[in-house]
């Protein structure tokens, strides 16, 4: 048996509506919003009492997904390193490809995003670059080259 698909990636935020305008920003659409809680996602989560907001984006293809979730109880802790580096173990970067990646810079800066080094050339390919986003989250973004 092999798995059928990679179904989403999940991202814990503070301010889930700063996070939907982020990733709306980026071109992402919201596919949608509800509150989940009860005992199936206490037993899920192996944490009692959980209450928590999600907002599904999905990419324009249809083919990629970004589960972002509001834990309004209990409180989500941060992780230390508080704003980690691309080195940090675990979850690395979430990549975009991009028609415009100076002009999605832009834009997103709008929702506070920041660059975390430089946008580089990688040989006649692309060019690439990694934003920090919401909750610390490093969007890594890719413009092909034509």
């Amino acid at each position: 048996m092999t798995i059928q698909r990679m179904d989403h990636v999940g991202v814990i935020v503070e301010d889930l509506e700063a996070a939907i305008a982020f990733f709306v920003e980026l071109g992402m659409e919201l596919e949608g919003r509800t509150p989940v809680e009860g005992p199936w996602v206490d037993r899920v989560n192996g944490i009692e009492g959980v209450r928590v907001d999600i907002a599904m984006m999905r990419t324009p293809d249809g083919h990629s997904k970004v589960e972002l979730t509001r834990f309004t109880s209990p409180t989500a802790i941060s992780p230390a390193p508080d704003n980690s580096v691309p080195n940090t173990l675990g979850l690395r970067s979430i990549m975009f490809a991009v028609d415009d990646i100076d002009d999605t810079i832009a834009r997103l800066r709008g929702h506070g995003a920041e660059l975390v080094g430089e946008v580089e050339r990688y040989e006649d390919l692309f060019r690439l670059c990694y934003l920090r986003g919401p909750a610390n989250v490093i969007v890594a973004l890719a413009e092909q080259l034509r």
